[in-house]
């Protein structure tokens, strides 16, 4: 069974569906019962044509479900008889659905939830966790998010800086997991630009692609992280480093700074430094200032105290990081990295430990514990 091409191809069946007249919820939940089916049923018959088997399988559900319901027999009537069997459409809807899922109507979190699930092919438990709320209550906001925009049609107009901040989360999903999620964000994304006048578009776009040159970098053989400061910087792919900077810089000569361009802005100066000590930190401290106008989010001023740390010392990181929320997530990770750059060892291990414990993913788990571990090493 191949996951990743079940996800590739929910977003145009939920689209061919569309096209043909049914509601968006409707679709959402037809096309999910006919992957479900598909797991049962394609390790022992794979199809030649998937998509167009997934198409047969969801309008077949969504006739099913239809039918059986009595209050819903006017609209069969509207929608119509079952067309002839063929090759399916083959329009990628993708982008048009991430604006149906930014409709005005819509609260810019349910947007998010709504998007991730219906077209990023994420599951209700995996976008819980990212919100870190119960997996019920998620269930419950997709579900009221699509019944509010269960009439909407296809092509309507969504709010472009809830599609950008999405297709940003479903980005940063396969930045820390599947790769395959990554690129797709980066392929929207370029349709998006080509589609739009818009500059903090192309400052997404240059941030994916001076992230995304960093992906080769990140890991080990063995899965761990490898942080920034010690990856190989020759493994960084040059190429999409070089193509982020042209559109950031294209971006930024038309003096209208967004919250993306700053993001890739830092982004940029780290990928500049040959080696991390040639990192221009005074510089990023500037972009995350200009950041600051745009977002208040802690973890933007997180951030900022580390590089104040690299750029004015430890000190002067822990004060800024100080006025941090205690709650922001990696939090304790920050203070734990600056208390050992100001050479207290015993607390840098234990908030390492503490920071292991509460970590987000295994990786980075991983991470903080080796690190904890060594310092006590040291200190033994």
């Amino acid at each position: 069974m191949d996951d990743v091409m079940l996800r590739e191809l929910t977003p145009s069946v939920i689209g061919v569906l569309l096209h043909r007249g049914v509601d968006f919820a409707t679709a959402e939940d037809a096309v999910q019962e006919a992957l479900v089916q598909a797991t049962l049923t394609w390790p022992d018959q794979p199809p030649a044509d998937p998509k167009g088997w997934l198409v047969t399988v969801a309008w077949r559900k969504f006739l099913d479900g239809y039918r059986s319901e009595a209050s819903r027999r006017d609209r069969e009537q509207r929608v119509g008889v079952e067309p002839p069997p063929g090759e399916a459409e083959a329009a990628d809807d993708t982008l048009q659905l991430y604006f149906l899922c930014a409709h005005p109507s819509l609260s810019p979190t349910s947007a998010v939830a709504l998007t991730l699930r219906a077209v990023g092919g994420l599951t209700t438990r995996q976008i819980a966790q990212a919100y870190l709320v119960p997996e019920p209550t998620m269930a419950q906001r997709i579900s009221r998010a699509k019944r509010t925009i269960c009439d909407v049609k296809l092509g309507a107009p969504g709010d472009l800086a809830t599609v950008q901040r999405v297709l940003y989360l479903v980005f940063n999903e396969g930045y820390t997991g599947e790769v395959d999620l990554a690129a797709e964000a980066i392929r929207l994304t370029r349709q998006l630009v080509s589609m739009t006048d818009d500059t903090e578009t192309a400052g997404l776009l240059a941030l994916m692609l001076l992230h995304h040159a960093r992906r080769p970098a990140r890991t080990r053989a063995d899965g761990t992280l490898v942080p920034l400061a010690e990856q190989d910087r020759s493994l960084w792919d040059t190429t999409l480093i070089a193509e982020g900077v042209v559109v950031l810089q294209a971006a930024l000569g038309r003096d209208r700074l967004g919250e993306f361009q700053a993001q890739a802005a830092v982004a940029a100066l780290h990928a500049d430094a040959a080696r991390a000590d040639e990192t221009d930190w005074v510089q990023i401290v500037g972009w995350y200032d200009e950041l600051l106008r745009f977002t208040e989010s802690p973890v933007v001023r997180l951030n900022r105290a580390v590089a104040v740390g690299e750029a004015d010392g430890a000190a002067a990181g822990l004060a800024a990081l100080a006025t941090v929320d205690p709650g922001t997530p990696r939090h304790t990770a920050a203070s734990a990295y600056l208390h050992e750059k100001a050479g207290d060892l015993p607390t840098a291990a234990r908030l390492y430990a503490e920071a292991a414990r509460v970590a987000p993913n295994l990786a980075e788990r991983h991470h903080l514990t080796r690190q904890a571990a060594r310092i006590g090493s040291e200190l033994r």
